[in-house]
C-alpha cells in the first residue's frame, strides 16, 4: 500500500552510518514522497557534520571509468540518542512514522549470533529492562512500540537492513523476547500486529577519508563534510510484508519478493563470506584493500576456488539468479581499483559476522561430506588476526565485541588455541564445536599460517581444494 506523496508519513532510521546513506536512503529519495529522520545511537559526529549542510550530503559513485556525484536530500533531521533518548522515542511513536529501519551492525541487536536469541545479560539490555529510556536498538524498538500501543496507534514496520540471515525473523525474535520481559501483553500485541520483513542489501561502501573530502571539493566546487563513497552496483531485496504504508520501492529497482532467504544466503555466503576471507588473509599478507588483494593472483585464484568448489555447492540459487554469473560479477566488483575498501575495515566484528558468513557453509558442507579447505583457512586467518599481531609482529588494532577474550585465547600451541576458540558458544555452532575433524583441519590451517604465512597457505588451499 502506498500513500499519496502529499500526505506520506516518514521513516525513522536507527544507525545513520555510511552504508544506509549510500544505499537505502538513495532508494527512498528516488521513490519520492518520503523523508527520513536519522538516529545516531552512539555519537553526535554524523549529526554535527550534516546539520550545517541542511542534512544534505553527496553520494559519490566510484566506477572504473570515473566518479559521479549526486546530492541526496532525503534526510529531514538527525537525532543523537544518548543526548535525548526521549526525542528518539517521540519520533518513532509519532503518527507520521510508518517504518523504522535499522543498520546497527550485527552486534547492535544484543543477541547471540550462533543462536539468534536475545542476550539478556548484555549490559545495554540489562539497562533497558530497568529504565524507560533505552540505550539499545531493541530497547528503542520495544519502548516506542509500547508508546504507540498506549496511544492507540498501529505499530510501525521494522525494516532491518543489516547483514543477518533471515534478519527480519531475528529482529522480530529479539524484540518479542525483550517485550515479553517488560510486558507480556505488549509482546502479544507486537506478535499479532507488527511486521518485520526480511531484506537483503548489497553495495560496497568504503570508508570516507579526508582525501575524499578534498578531492570531492576540487571536483564540485563545494565543501561537503559528510559525503559517502559507493560502487556503481546496488541491490535491495525486500520481503513484501508491511503493516502500514511504504514507499513505492518496486518503481526504483527494489526487488519485492515473497521469500528473501535464498537471496540473502547467496549474498551472505558468496559476497560477505569471501569478503571476510579476503580481508583476514589479505591483511595478514600485507594488502591494504580488497582490490589490492584481488590484484595478487594467489588470492584471485583462492576466491574463485571458494566460490566454485566450496560455497556454490552449498547454495540453492534464488529464482532467476545464475550463481556462476553472480561470482563473475563479484570478482569484477572486488577488483574495481576505484573502491579502496580496506581489509582492516571489513575485518571488524568477526565474532559477530563469521557465523552467518562462513561457519554455516562449513557446517553444511562437512555434514554433506564436502571438503572446505579455503573456508577453514579463512577461519584460521581470523583467529590469527584477532591475536593482535600480524606476520611481521606488528600490532593489529582489533575491533570486536569479544576482542579481549579472543586475544586471551591465543597460545603458542595451535591445538590449544583452536580448542579455546571452538569453546566459544557465541561464535561456533555445536556441530562444529563437537566435530574433531574440523578441529584437526583448523589446527593444521592455523599451524600453516604461523609457519608459512597467509599467501603461501592460500596458494596451498587452491592447489588442494
Amino acid at each position: 500500500m502506498h500513500r499519496d506523496p502529499a500526505t506520506a508519513g516518514g521513516i525513522v532510521h536507527l544507525g545513520l552510518g555510511a552504508f544506509f546513506r549510500a544505499h537505502g536512503a538513495i532508494y527512498v529519495a528516488q521513490a519520492g514522497g518520503w523523508g527520513v529522520t536519522g538516529v545516531s545511537l552512539q555519537s553526535p559526529g554524523t549529526r554535527d557534520r550534516l546539520k550545517p549542510q541542511g542534512w544534505a550530503y553527496t553520494a559519490l559513485e566510484l566506477g572504473p571509468d570515473g566518479e559521479k556525484p549526486q546530492v541526496v536530500t532525503v534526510l529531514r533531521d538527525v537525532l543523537v540518542a544518548p543526548e535525548d533518548p526521549q526525542a528518539v522515542l517521540d519520533a518513532m511513536a509519532s503518527p507520521a512514522t510508518h517504518i523504522v529501519s535499522l543498520t546497527v551492525t550485527e552486534k547492535g541487536y544484543c543477541h547471540e549470533p550462533s543462536t539468534g536469541r536475545l542476550n539478556p545479560g548484555h549490559p545495554d539490555i540489562r539497562h533497558d529492562l530497568e529504565n524507560p529510556l533505552p540505550r539499545s536498538a531493541p530497547g528503542f524498538l520495544v519502548r516506542a512500540l509500547a508508546a504507540r500501543r498506549a496511544a492507540g496507534l498501529p505499530p510501525f514496520t521494522v525494516l532491518c537492513c543489516d547483514n543477518l540471515p533471515e534478519n527480519g525473523r531475528v529482529v522480530r525474535g529479539v524484540v518479542l523476547e525483550l517485550a515479553r520481559l517488560i510486558d507480556p501483553a505488549l509482546a502479544d500485541w507486537i506478535r499479532a500486529k507488527g511486521a518485520f520483513p526480511s531484506t537483503m542489501v548489497d553495495r560496497i561502501v568504503p570508508a570516507t577519508t579526508p582525501a575524499d573530502l578534498d578531492r570531492l571539493e576540487a571536483a564540485t566546487g563545494y565543501r561537503d563534510e559528510a559525503p559517502v563513497m559507493h560502487e556503481p552496483f546496488r541491490q535491495w531485496v525486500v520481503e513484501d510484508d508491511f503493516c502500514g504504508p511504504r514507499p513505492a520501492f518496486e518503481t526504483v529497482g527494489v526487488q519485492m519478493v515473497a521469500d528473501v532467504t535464498p537471496f540473502e544466503h547467496m549474498k551472505l555466503r558468496m559476497l560477505n563470506g569471501t569478503h571476510s576471507s579476503l580481508a583476514y588473509l589479505g591483511y595478514l599478507a600485507g594488502h591494504e584493500t580488497i582490490a589490492d588483494t584481488m590484484a595478487d593472483p594467489v588470492f584471485a585464484r583462492l576466491v574463485r576456488g571458494l566460490w566454485g568448489d566450496e560455497i556454490i555447492p552449498a547454495l540453492t540459487p534464488p529464482p532467476g539468479e545464475d550463481l556462476a554469473a553472480y561470482a563473475d560479477a563479484l570478482a569484477a566488483r572486488y577488483a574495481n581499483p576505484a573502491i579502496r575498501h580496506r581489509t582492516w575495515q571489513i575485518a571488524m566484528d568477526g565474532s559477530q559476522k563469521l557465523p552467518q558468513r562462513i561457519l554455516g557453509t562449513i557446517a553444511e558442507s562437512r555434514a554433506a561430506g564436502r571438503a572446505v579447505p579455503g573456508l577453514t583457512l579463512a577461519v584460521a586467518a581470523w583467529m590469527r588476526y584477532v591475536s593482535g599481531s600480524d606476520e611481521q609482529g606488528r600490532p593489529i588494532e582489533v575491533r570486536d565485541p569479544l576482542a579481549s577474550r579472543l586475544a586471551d585465547l591465543w597460545h603458542d600451541d595451535p591445538a590449544a588455541t583452536v580448542k579455546g576458540f571452538l569453546a566459544l558458544a557465541e561464535v561456533f555452532p555445536p556441530t562444529l564445536r563437537d566435530d574433531p575433524g574440523f578441529a584437526a583441519d583448523l589446527t593444521a590451517a592455523l599451524s600453516g599460517l604461523v609457519r608459512d604465512g597467509a599467501r603461501k597457505m592460500a596458494a596451498q588451499a587452491v592447489a588442494t581444494g
